[in-house]
């Protein structure tokens, strides 16, 4: 990525990583060559997560691969990136962090129906997939999706990593079989 700011070609390639559930950093190349005063990395910043609101969670790096301006970061950076991607978050550990969720904010209501969240499982890795066991998927809307993500993303990090969520409808009486097991 240039400094005359996020591209279409960019954003094309940036979208296709985050679908394919790829680790994301954004690299700021030619650092070296911007005018800087008070402010200016955090207005770039700004403006390119402005341009790329789905990667909210990507770490940006701003390098110079003429001078050599913090590129050895950018190799640290991947590593942890794959680490992020890779990561494997208990069952009992991921339980404990939507609940804690669950009684901060109350799963959303519909028509007198409360949305029951009975519990989550990381499903898998690259990138990290969770399947959260529920009452009534139609209950769970993409906002509480949301919330619930970004206290997960809070409790682990996840940095540079999309996280996919499955909702899984499940009886009352099925969840608790589940829990005598």
């Amino acid at each position: 990525m240039l400094l005359n700011g996020v591209t279409d070609q960019d954003a094309k390639i940036a979208g296709e990583a985050h679908e394919a559930g790829k680790g994301v950093i954004i690299v700021v190349n030619k650092w070296d060559a911007m005018e800087k005063e008070t402010g200016t990395l955090e207005k770039y910043k700004k403006e390119v997560y402005e341009r790329l609101k789905y990667l909210s969670y990507a770490p940006i790096i701003f390098i110079s691969a003429k001078t050599g301006q913090r590129v050895h970061k950018l190799f640290d950076m991947i590593n942890y990136v794959a680490e992020q991607n890779c990561m494997r978050i208990k069952t009992s550990v991921l339980n404990q962090v939507i609940n804690e969720a669950i009684a901060v904010v109350q799963p959303p209501t519909d028509k007198g129906k409360r949305l029951k969240i009975y519990y989550g499982t990381q499903g898998s890795t690259k990138p990290p997939t969770f399947v959260i066991f529920v009452n009534n998927k139609e209950l769970f809307h993409f906002s509480y999706e949301r919330y619930i993500v970004n206290q997960i993303r809070k409790e682990f990090g996840l940095e540079g990593t999309p996280v996919r969520v499955i909702i899984r409808e499940k009886s009352e009486k099925d969840a608790k079989r589940e829990d005598l097991k």
